[in-house]
């Protein structure tokens, strides 16, 4: 893993990896937690991988159907539809290469990469919570699937720190779906300073410049948001059941929890 790709072998993998892989050429990311015996828990749409759920779907007709559906022996539906599924790493994988989501990482190495959903500053804690949440999930659930907040990297990124970004806002935890709407929102910010002047490489600097920084203040692990929470698997069930997720407090130092 390094700065420019965060591939890795099957060989290297260990139980409680958060791993991923780019789908419709490297339009989007599939996400989860690799439970060992070659088996991979992920969050879906009931069940099934159907693209980003935006406009940005229309892009993947060429590419065929992104659709996986449980194909082998192997592989266990999602209990009750409830979206969150048991696959083999090869469904999980359809085809694609296998990469290995980075925690705690500097601030510096965040910004430095660029794209969405590889890494973040937030701190994991023991593979074996990883697993023991990716499990219990299984059973009962993530609640409803929303691609901006509450997607599979939510999802996984939850396993791996129990943290929680509460819906309060645009996002939820996932830095993919910040990026989804880190662009869009840096070329909004930075419509005035056209106004001060009329390089285009100023210009284009600027709106990198409003996209790292709306990327950096989106991350769970920054420090910077306050919504986010450290909550036990068994209460977010039970909260998600009954319709009482916003009731969670977050705590003021729950974004670097360990």
């Amino acid at each position: 893993m390094g700065l420019f790709s965060n591939r890795v072998s099957r060989e290297s993998l260990k139980p409680g990896d958060h791993i991923y892989s780019w789908r419709a050429a490297y339009i989007y990311s599939h996400h989860g937690i690799y439970v060992g015996d070659d088996k991979v828990v992920h969050f879906t749409r009931r069940g099934r991988e159907v693209g980003t759920g935006t406009f940005i779907d229309v892009l993947l007709i060429s590419s065929g159907s992104s659709e996986t559906v449980v194909t082998c022996p192997t592989c266990t539906p999602s209990n009750e539809g409830h979206g969150v599924m048991s696959s083999c790493l090869n469904c999980f994988l359809s085809g694609g290469n296998l990469y290995r989501f980075e925690y705690d990482v500097n601030p510096v190495f965040f910004i430095a990469k660029a794209r969405g959903g590889t890494c973040t500053q937030a701190v994991a804690d023991p593979d074996d919570m990883a697993v023991q949440r990716a499990n219990y999930l299984l059973e009962n659930g993530f609640g409803g699937y929303n691609v901006f907040k509450n997607n599979c990297e939510d999802f996984a990124i939850y396993c791996k720190t129990g943290l929680l970004a509460l819906d309060r806002g645009a996002i939820g935890s996932g830095g993919q779906a910040a990026a989804y709407i880190g662009g869009p929102l840096a070329a909004i910010l930075s419509t005035p300073l056209r106004l001060v002047t009329t390089n285009v490489c100023g210009m284009a600097a600027s709106a990198v410049v409003m996209y790292c920084a709306n990327r950096y203040a989106a991350d769970i692990g920054s420090g910077m948001r306050k919504d986010v929470v450290k909550v036990s698997a068994e209460e977010l069930t039970s909260r998600f059941s009954a319709g009482l997720l916003q009731a969670i407090e977050p705590s003021p130092s729950s974004s670097k929890a360990s």
